[in-house]
């Protein structure tokens, strides 16, 4: 958390996780669908094929004094480096699984680069919630083989659709309110979404 010249409160939220697995997807349904949010600019930096490059970035402000600078990291192998640029920083993360079954080794690579670098930072000073994302596509694995897979039950799990938005809303919605709630109010108020 940051404050600018403006004096509103700026913080890093970062979508992280394996390569297609719906970050920009995520992040684009986000800026192009929800009202109530002012938005600037959205930057993607990406290649031919539309993999991200280093991130996508866009601030969103909620209210006259916040403001939630976004970001995605880059999920293949090759931009190991540049995530760990990409989180420094960071006020929360949402981590996008991809429900995929061909995709298991790669969520599991990712959270797992990803928990090595934040240790117990993570689900604690910095709050994390869990997107399982192409729910719709047909080899997707339940929810449970994924939580279990990943050790994910300690954290706030929505089921999401980025294409279409399904649960994308509410993902980002407890994201902030936990960020502020770290943040503004030195405390964590979080509920761990069943099914």
């Amino acid at each position: 958390m940051r404050k600018d010249a403006e004096g509103r409160h700026r913080f890093k939220v970062v979508f992280y996780g394996p390569s297609l697995g719906g970050k920009t997807t995520t992040l684009a349904w986000l800026y192009n669908k929800v009202d109530g949010l002012e938005k600037g600019k959205f930057t993607q930096l990406a290649d031919p094929t539309g993999r991200t490059l280093f991130f996508d970035f866009v601030p969103m402000q909620a209210t006259t004094g916040v403001v939630f600078d976004v970001y995605t990291a880059a999920g293949q192998d090759r931009h190991k480096h540049q995530r760990k640029v990409v989180i420094q920083g960071v006020d929360g993360l949402i981590f996008v699984v991809d429900s995929s079954a061909s995709q298991i080794q790669e969520n599991i690579d990712s959270f797992a680069e990803l928990k090595a670098r934040l240790g117990n930072q993570l689900g604690t000073s910095i709050p994390l919630v869990i997107t399982l994302n192409k729910r719709d596509v047909q080899d997707a694995l339940s929810r449970t083989e994924l939580v279990n897979k990943l050790e994910l039950q300690e954290y706030p799990i929505y089921e999401t659709v980025a294409t279409t938005g399904l649960g994308v809303k509410r993902a980002f919605q407890s994201l902030a309110r936990e960020i502020l709630m770290i943040r503004l109010y030195g405390t964590k108020k979080s509920q761990i979404v069943q099914p």
